[in-house]
């Protein structure tokens, strides 16, 4: 009888551990998930991040990267004389086929995210085909050694409560913008300029693009980083702005 009970005991000891090692899991996971979804979460559901603090002079650079090979270096070399770090949106897509210019953007300290895989709108696919792109992309970014990617732009800012929804399942933090610069449509370095001078405030994030299409994108940047600076905004990445208190967490339409 005292052997039946040495083994009950030592069951019952390690059930014990089991037990209160997952309840201690499940409460560190709930207190890390609560925080991280304070951010993005209002009381309508989830919703991506459009503006930092606006107590702050902080402003983030952002630059969406889905095609083509030229333009991206005339612009890490503005950013680099004018020590401005940004923050790279990339398709999965491009990345596959330009490993070479990821380690650029990397070696020059700037932050990457992702585009997904395809730039597709996730507003017409299904919620199966969105998880898809969001897992190949992941899978093309993690073979290129960038393992830790979280942030998300969607393909166009293409946003509804569902897309928002997977993409925090998925462990996303979905980063929209205030300012566009509609740089990608090339309307002339002086409106890019006026555009982006005129419209940013503390907080904001910038969008901007380094696509091939974006031929007035390191020009514009000549006039738009000293400006900015001497108005005294200062430009720091995304997930330093996510760290500051106080974001708001309105989604641009």
């Amino acid at each position: 009888m005292t052997f039946f009970y040495t083994i009950k005991l030592k069951h019952a000891k390690r059930y014990f551990i089991i037990i209160v090692c997952t309840i201690l899991a499940i409460t560190i996971l709930a207190i890390n998930g609560g925080n991280h979804l304070s951010v993005f979460s209002s009381q309508d559901g989830p919703v991506g991040l459009a503006k930092g603090n606006e107590k702050n002079e902080d402003v983030s650079l952002t630059f969406n990267v889905t095609w083509g090979d030229q333009m991206l270096e005339p612009i890490l070399d503005q950013l680099n004389e004018h020590d401005v770090q940004a923050t790279f949106f990339l398709l999965g897509e491009w990345a596959e086929h330009h490993p070479h210019l990821i380690e650029l953007i990397d070696k020059a300290g700037h932050e990457i995210g992702m585009l997904g895989y395809r730039y597709k709108s996730y507003l017409d696919l299904d919620n199966s085909d969105i998880v898809k792109d969001l897992h190949r992309a992941k899978d093309v970014f993690n073979k290129l050694g960038y393992t830790d990617l979280n942030l998300l732009r969607t393909p166009s800012g293409h946003l509804d409560e569902e897309v928002l929804t997977i993409a925090v399942n998925q462990g996303y933090d979905v980063i929209q913008w205030r300012v566009n610069s509609n740089d990608w449509k090339a309307p002339g370095i002086d409106n890019i300029v006026e555009e982006v001078i005129s419209e940013t405030k503390n907080g904001d994030i910038i969008l901007m693009h380094a696509s091939d299409s974006a031929i007035q994108t390191a020009k514009a940047l000549e006039l738009i980083l000293p400006t900015l600076k001497e108005k005294g905004f200062k430009f720091v990445s995304v997930s330093e702005l996510i760290s500051q208190a106080d974001i708001e967490t309105d989604p641009v339409e």
